[in-house]
């Protein structure tokens, strides 16, 4: 925690610092890993984690091939150095999450970043007295202008949502007196951040500004965010009348006059935007801009003052990218961003109080980042780039914490589990341990089963019947009537409630949020935990009992939950065994590709031709590994994918010869076998 702390404090005093820090917390987050401590700890692989781990380095991954493209130069191998500390993302989480990092120790560190650039500020004015007459004119601290100005308004609006954090700490557990000097810190800190941003008359810091203000507003009380609204703008005003910069732009605007940097921003854009047509997948190289500036200059084709401002960056992130790196590029700066706004999103309004102020602050990361690469190359300079890293691998980190720690309450309602069997001798047992651990009935339906399941379930369940088989549907339909609590856990045999799902279950049932919830597959085989391709799915598993039912379908199911009933997704993960070994695989592929052919020709399905079921198999393929991330699961990922695929063409096939059939059948007039 000192060194997030002297790398955060210092991050705007000296890049060096925040490097160093990273690097170190990357290495003893290296060792941990390698010693197999977090598993020791019983830490379960976040997926969403996992997926922006890939998005960093895939990353650095585009720059990489964009260096090629441009021959191994040596101005694209600077380039490409700013991006490789983004390979140290799970290292440096590691490290973090280790050190069971909480939420008011990142907001204290936030803090000390926004107090860092008042400090810096001071630093580099020291005893001259000019210096601080002029300070209107555009400190810089002892970074560039334009990076210091960012970074100061990013922590000063984090730091903003980690007063209101301490504002509403539990009162019995926090001294009132630490609680209001904790706030008072952060308001201070956010103040402070704030102003050096506007002092540096940043222009993108005045366009990110009101984007932050938005993502914090919501987290006011509904009574306060028009005042705060209101506020936002005065500051946004003052700030701008109080930069020259900005006043200038703004009275040549008015004078129908135009400000010289934005129209050779507008012609770098244009430049950028033909390098991207001539190469539009991989770019012209990380120095191919650059090249194309100075070529251009000295030629005359281009503003000869472009050589002095923009040959080096295209003053907009996505021009930058999709010039030097095309759309390779280009999705790789999506899932950079995308990714953690799609993480830090999806808790913004949770119940939590350390997490939603958390996904908060995460959430002003990428965004902001967003919106200062509207005007500013950012993630090709090496501290915007370490900055990044160390504060989205901190705020995710904490999240995760946070969220672990926060399920400690117990259920108020009785939850029956209701589970059907045929032969599942090597799975109920750790299957009914597992559930106990969240309910109150557990209920098997085995239809005649040999190998000796319904005898090892006896002592584990309650209620233990033997019927037949008329299909899963209707099997799950029956197991659901013999039900008596006031929620029902459908849950398969080969299927396990994990330790940290359980808590999250009794801690949602305490008061629950939704009428039904997904519970997140956690597939496992060969030795691998599979996270994507359909892996990755979260079967509706969780529901309250009234009024709700299930398909009559043969194979794949469906809850049928009432209309207007509300469905949320909990983040824990039920461990799915779904195969012993591949020969079982290919067997169960096999019979549910049947049975899914007969259940589409029952329903007036019907094929004629071989090619769409191969379409269907490649199509699936795609999904799976590709649009999933299934090749994230490596090799056996890959497997999983094939043997989905080969699925899907049976079926298909099946249905087809179903269809076949039919129509030979139809035409001699004889009765259409089975």
């Amino acid at each position: 925690m000192a060194l997030l702390f002297v790398g955060l404090g210092g991050a705007l005093l000296s890049s060096s610092l925040i490097a160093g820090s990273a690097l170190l917390l990357a290495l003893w987050g290296i060792v941990a890993l390698s010693k197999g401590r977090l598993n020791e700890a019983g830490w379960e692989k976040p997926r969403e984690l996992r997926l922006i781990h890939f998005g960093f380095w895939f990353f650095v991954l585009a720059s990489v091939i964009s260096w090629a493209t441009s021959g191994f130069s040596y101005e694209g191998l600077k380039t490409l150095g700013a991006h490789v500390p983004f390979i140290l993302f799970w290292p440096l989480l590691a490290a973090l999450t280790l050190a069971r990092l909480r939420a008011s120790h990142l907001f204290m560190a936030l803090a000390a970043m926004a107090l860092g650039s008042g400090l810096a500020i001071t630093i580099d004015n020291g005893f001259n007295a000019r210096a601080w007459q002029l300070l209107l004119e555009r400190p810089s601290g002892l970074v560039n202008p334009t990076t210091f100005g960012n970074l100061s308004l990013l922590a000063g609006m984090m730091s903003f949502a980690g007063a209101l954090y301490f504002s509403r700490q539990n009162h019995d557990k926090i001294p009132q007196q630490r609680r209001k000097a904790r706030v008072t810190l952060c308001l201070t800190a956010g103040l402070v951040g704030v102003i050096a941003a506007g002092l540096a008359q940043t222009r993108s810091s005045f366009v990110a500004l009101p984007v932050l203000v938005l993502v914090f507003v919501p987290m006011l009380p509904r009574k306060a965010r028009i005042p705060a609204l209101v506020a936002g703008v005065i500051v946004l005003i003052l700030a701008t009348f109080s930069s020259d910069r900005l006043t200038q732009t703004l009275d040549q605007a008015g004078s129908m006059s135009s400000d010289r940097i934005i129209q050779l921003r507008f012609e770098a854009w244009k430049e950028a935007a033909r390098l991207f047509l001539n190469s539009p997948l991989t770019g012209a190289g990380l120095d191919g801009y650059q090249q194309a500036i100075l070529e251009g200059t000295s030629s005359g084709r281009l503003d000869v003052a472009l050589a002095s401002c923009c040959d080096d960056q295209a003053h907009n992130d996505v021009m930058q990218i999709l010039a030097t790196r095309g759309l390779i590029g280009l999705l790789a700066w999506a899932f950079l961003l995308g990714l953690p706004i799609a993480l830090f999103g999806r808790y913004l309004g949770d119940r939590n109080s350390q997490v939603a102020h958390i996904a908060v602050a995460g959430l002003m990361i990428p965004v902001g980042y967003l919106a200062f690469g509207l005007t500013e190359t950012t993630l090709d300079h090496a501290l915007f780039v370490t900055t990044y890293l160390v504060l989205v691998a901190a705020s995710a980190a904490t999240l995760f914490v946070e969220l672990d720690i926060g399920c400690q309450r117990q259920r108020r309602v009785k939850v029956s589990a209701t589970i059907i069997t045929m032969n599942e001798a090597h799975n109920i047992e750790h299957c009914l341990r597992s559930v106990r651990a969240v309910a109150d009935e557990i209920i098997v339906l085995d239809s005649g089963s040999t190998d000796g399941t319904v005898e090892l379930a006896r002592p584990l369940a309650d209620i233990v019947e033997v019927t037949d088989w008329p299909g899963f549907g209707v099997q799950k339909q029956r197991a659901l009537e013999m039900a008596s609590g006031d929620w029902v856990l459908s849950i398969d045999a080969d299927e396990r409630i994990t330790e940290g799902l359980a808590r999250e279950i009794n801690d949602r049932l305490a008061d629950p949020d939704a009428d039904a919830y997904k519970l997140p597959w956690a597939v496992t085989l060969y030795g691998t935990r599979l996270d994507f391709g359909r892996s990755g799915r979260s079967p509706l598993r969780l529901f309250r009992r009234e009024g709700v039912r299930f398909s009559d379908a043969m194979v794949h199911e469906k809850i049928l939950i009432p209309e207007g009933r509300k469905t949320r997704q909990l983040r824990g993960r039920m461990t799915h065994y779904t195969h012993r070994h591949f020969g079982q695989a290919l067997e169960k592929s096999a019979k549910y590709a049947w049975l899914g052919s007969q259940e589409k020709f029952r329903r007036g399905k019907r094929s004629r031709t071989l090619a769409y079921a191969s379409f269907r198999g490649l199509l699936t393929f795609v999904h799976v590994y590709f649009l999933r991330f299934g090749f994230l699961d490596g090799p056996v990922g890959y497997l999983v994918a094939i043997t989905y695929a080969q699925g899907s063409f049976n079926k298909y096939a099946g249905l087809w010869t179903l269809s076949r059939t039919e129509r030979s059948a139809s035409r001699s007039g004889n009765q259409a076998p089975d």
